[in-house]
């Protein structure tokens, strides 16, 4: 198996943030990972709203986040664990994600 690529919080760049959450099922995977506060497995997190993502998108989904340096993966058995990295890229680039966050926030309402 093939290990999983995590950037170095150094290497995360703006550009690819704003890219992986520019997608609003990325942002909702993104905000309910975030909201847990702990791992989450990719199975929890198959529905937005009352859509369910299908296994090979939600697959590519984690993928961009995880290559944008948003969340940290790791293999358990057969189940895949999602942590959000908030903390790294708030101290990195300070407000960037409450500010992107705050926008879908008010934009759904």
């Amino acid at each position: 198996m093939r290990p999983l690529f995590h950037p170095a919080i150094e290497d995360v760049r703006p550009e690819a943030i704003l890219h992986a959450l520019s997608d609003p099922n990325r942002a909702a995977i993104f905000a309910q990972i975030t909201r847990a506060g702990c791992v989450e497995a990719c199975s929890a997190v198959s529905a937005v709203g009352d859509r369910v993502i299908p296994k090979s998108s939600l697959s590519n989904h984690f993928k961009v986040l995880r290559e944008a340096g948003l969340i940290r993966s790791e293999r358990h058995g057969i189940e895949m664990r999602n942590q959000s990295r908030c903390t790294e890229v708030e101290a990195r680039f300070p407000g960037l994600l409450s500010a992107i966050m705050n926008a879908y926030a008010s934009g759904r309402r």
